[in-house]
């Protein structure tokens, strides 16, 4: 006799119900956390886990998260007799557990690992057990960034390096000289075998000084160029004319005194020098007048096809002679056959059928519910331990299984489909770039419902000659293009952060047309017009209306939503529970880094 164990898998509507069911058993359904769990009931959670699996944590550069309490069914608050709790009720606790978060409040004082300042450095930061993608849409729009579910926000006119949220605009994008390059180097690659030459940085990221230059003046905003080229042309057209009319006036003086000069060296019997007397040239000086004048190889072919296709058929050749003698603005436009090569055309261009190489680029739902990440984990942390080691020079034990998958592999953002989104769905992908047969460089993403946001690259360091960073940058940028046509309001490319005054981090404002954040009013304002203020200053407001504000900003604090010993309640009731003065003021400080909008969704866990 054999005994079944029926258990539940939390997939679906019921998905977030048993997140908050188990939350504090260190397991979840994205990213694979290794950890299988049931429940007896919803109070007393019994959780197992996976021998050899790696446990979830946070980062590896951030605390690990605290474990929460299991969540029973929605209890209201206990009032005294005849008091009243102005809350609103719900009708049940799943369709409030979107999103949760632990605001950790701000951390200052640490090392900065762009200018390497010890205590430069200073953020705020929240743990995002769970995340809707509209919630983590809206928290990036107004400077946030994940690391694996750590959610933080640079304290802009505090840290060493401020860190500008940028976002490229793919729809209007076009490839630099630079990007070309590396686009043919990598075709030349896979046709041929070719690996160019001469010196091969480990990440070349930048463009060349004349890209550079160009991008520079290329991409000046026009609106603040108020050039009248129509009165340039008149007054260009008024002098040449006026220069014309002076120089016929000096000829014509010239010939009258030179006629006069000869009249009267001729009627006193003297030479005059200027009477011109065609006389033989010297030999090998001047041209033979007594020769027909040279004439260009171009004009004696015309001639001698003229002649032969009078001789075939002279009627035709008249016309065609006729038409060639026409003045060219009578002849009908020429169609241009060398138009600019578009982005894809660069990416997908046809490979030859013996290619020596064959390049596949996979996308991935990080979740160990994935039969397709599964297989492919073991190689992708090969690989992510090789990068780690080679180029930012990590030891082996910081480098394990438990760091690579809290950091890359953990994400508090829930799958979410839509029949008008992309087909594959919103949430955190791994593409995986094959060649053939191993994956060479993996680049983390999160799809979103107006961007695609890059999180983090690692590539096979043997391959750098191949320019990995800049290849899946523009392979980002033109799968966003691709999501686009199925999602329309899908339109950006979000590269994460921009520090003008880190030189290495410099490049992402060469992918334009491109946009920053400002820092005070979260208003996208073009890059060309922030760069002159970035170099006079670390931290800017970019957007130059003085009188305007945050309009997103946290006007209502006491709507704020709060789950607190296991029951959801607005701030405006659970701060008449709380004696301690500086619950208060961490409250509203996260009321003010995510918003009105996003504070109401959330639910902001406090122990």
């Amino acid at each position: 006799m054999c005994q079944l164990r029926l258990t539940t898998c939390s997939r679906g509507k019921n998905r977030r119900w048993s997140k908050l069911q188990r939350a504090g058993s260190n397991s979840g359904s994205r990213g694979g956390g290794g950890t299988a769990t049931t429940h007896a009931h919803p109070g007393s959670p019994r959780t197992q886990h996976r021998r050899g699996a790696p446990r979830r944590w946070g980062p590896p550069h951030q605390p690990r998260s605290p474990l929460l309490r299991a969540a029973g069914p929605r209890v209201p608050p206990r009032s005294a007799p005849g008091r009243r709790e102005a809350w609103p009720a719900r009708a049940n606790l799943e369709a409030a557990m979107a999103s949760m978060v632990e605001y950790k409040g701000l951390k200052a004082g640490y090392r900065c690992g762009y200018c390497g300042s010890e205590e430069g450095k200073a953020s705020c930061g929240m743990w995002a057990h769970s995340m809707t993608v509209q919630d983590y849409q809206d928290l990036i729009d107004r400077g946030w960034r994940r690391s694996g579910k750590y959610v933080y926000k640079p304290v802009m006119n505090q840290t060493c390096c401020p860190q500008y949220t940028i976002r490229c605009r793919p729809l209007q994008f076009q490839p630099s000289k630079s990007h070309k390059k590396v686009l043919k180097k990598m075709l030349k690659f896979l046709a041929k075998g070719e690996i160019s030459k001469g010196n091969c940085e480990d990440e070349p990221m930048e463009p060349s000084v004349e890209d550079a230059v160009s991008s520079d003046f290329g991409l000046i905003n026009k609106l603040d160029i108020h050039c009248d080229l129509k009165t340039f042309n008149d007054d260009l057209k008024k002098s040449l004319e006026s220069e014309e009319r002076k120089k016929a006036k000096r000829e014509e003086s010239n010939e009258i005194t030179r006629s006069q000069d000869v009249e009267e060296k001729l009627g006193s019997g003297e030479p005059s020098c200027s009477v011109k007397v065609h006389t033989a040239p010297q030999p090998g000086r001047g041209a033979d007048l007594s020769k027909p004048p040279c004439r260009k190889a171009k004009e004696i072919r015309k001639e001698r096809k003229r002649l032969k296709l009078m001789k075939q058929d002279p009627a035709g050749e008249r016309e065609g002679f006729q038409a060639q003698c026409q003045p060219s603005s009578l002849l009908p436009p020429k169609t241009k056959s060398n138009q600019p090569k578009s982005l894809e055309d660069l990416i997908f261009e046809s490979l030859p059928e013996n290619a020596s190489h064959k390049l596949e680029v996979r996308l991935v739902p990080v979740s160990f519910e994935d039969p397709e990440f599964k297989s492919s984990f073991s190689q992708s942390f090969s690989l992510y331990v090789k990068y780690q080691m080679a180029i930012h020079q990590d030891p082996p034990d910081e480098c394990g299984k438990t760091e690579f998958t809290r950091f890359l592999c953990s994400s508090p953002l829930e799958t979410e489909n839509s029949p008008n989104g992309p087909d594959c769905g919103y949430g955190s992908f791994h593409q995986q770039y094959w060649l053939d047969g191993k994956i060479i460089a993996v680049g983390v993403i999160d799809i979103l419902p107006f961007c695609v946001s890059s999180v983090y690259l690692y590539y096979d360091p043997d391959y750098s000659f191949l320019s990995l960073g800049v290849y899946s940058a523009l392979r980002e940028i033109a799968f966003t293009r691709q999501l686009h046509e199925k999602t329309p309001q899908l339109s950006y490319y979000y590269m994460g952060f921009y520090i003008h005054s880190c030189p290495k981090m410099k490049y992402k404002g060469q992918y334009r047309p491109s946009d920053l954040l400002c820092p005070e009013t979260y208003v996208w304002v073009p890059i060309e017009q922030c760069l002159p203020s970035l170099e006079k200053s670390k931290y800017c407001r970019f957007n130059q209306d003085p009188e305007a504000v945050d309009e997103g900003r946290s006007k209502e604090p006491d709507r704020l939503q709060v789950f607190y010993k296991k029951a959801i309640m607005p701030y405006g009731v659970y701060k008449k529970q709380q004696r301690d003065p500086s619950e208060e003021a961490a409250v509203l400080q996260y009321a003010r880094l995510v918003g009105q909008a996003c504070s109401e969704r959330m639910l902001l866990f406090r122990n």
